[in-house]
């Protein structure tokens, strides 16, 4: 009897500190791993952080300069037939419907891809790419954390010229010769947003808060 007690006391403690876990995961905090170079060199492939995800739970609005990461959009290049200038927004539509998918999809964010990018335009600001450099209404965006060779560039020059709808964010990654973001697929809503990074704890050499 006594071992059945606990057996059912050994499980209830796993199914709490799962449940535990999977709280702090969602609302506060998770590590995840560089995979891509879109964020060299601020960021290299492996290396290790931990995201912030209580803004996303308070929804407090990210600010400039911030590196995030978002759900990848269904499209991840418009073309000219689906640009649409006055809604330049990005396109979700393979997201789940019924709660159990989304549970996996979105909690335990099995088979679902994200994208680690920098906050440059923010809701109602006028973004232009042009001479290799942006501006946010009109005046040139100081961007120290880029390589001094760097510039940017929309070769398909669809997302040169336009105003951040409301609800929304613009991001780039700072290696733009080599990030698919914004420029190709358009505006992120806040929703989307998984969380900021916050620290990189491996490797060891480089430990500390990101700029």
């Amino acid at each position: 009897m006594n071992r059945k007690k606990d057996f059912i006391e050994w499980i209830l403690c796993i199914f709490i500190a799962l449940i535990l876990a999977l709280i702090i995961r969602y609302y506060i905090g998770t590590p995840t791993i560089v995979k891509l170079s879109s964020m060299y060199p601020t960021l290299q492939s492996n290396q290790r952080l931990i995201l912030n995800r209580w803004g996303r739970t308070i929804k407090k609005l990210p600010e400039r300069g911030d590196i995030i990461t978002f759900q990848a959009p269904s499209d991840k290049m418009l073309t000219e037939n689906e640009y649409d200038n006055n809604n330049p927004v990005a396109k979700y539509e393979d997201d789940p419907s019924n709660w159990f998918n989304k549970f996996v999809f979105y909690v335990l964010e099995i088979n679902k891809e994200s994208y680690i990018k920098r906050v440059i335009g923010l809701p109602g600001e006028h973004v232009q790419i042009m001479n290799g450099k942006v501006y946010i209404n009109g005046t040139e965006l100081k961007e120290s954390y880029l390589q001094d060779s760097v510039t940017t560039q929309n070769p398909k020059g669809l997302l040169n010229d336009f105003v951040v709808p409301e609800g929304y964010i613009f991001a780039m990654g700072d290696n733009r010769v080599a990030s698919t973001d914004c420029r190709e697929f358009g505006c992120i809503p806040l929703e989307k947003i998984e969380g900021t990074v916050w620290i990189r704890f491996w490797p060891f050499n480089l430990f500390g808060s990101i700029n």
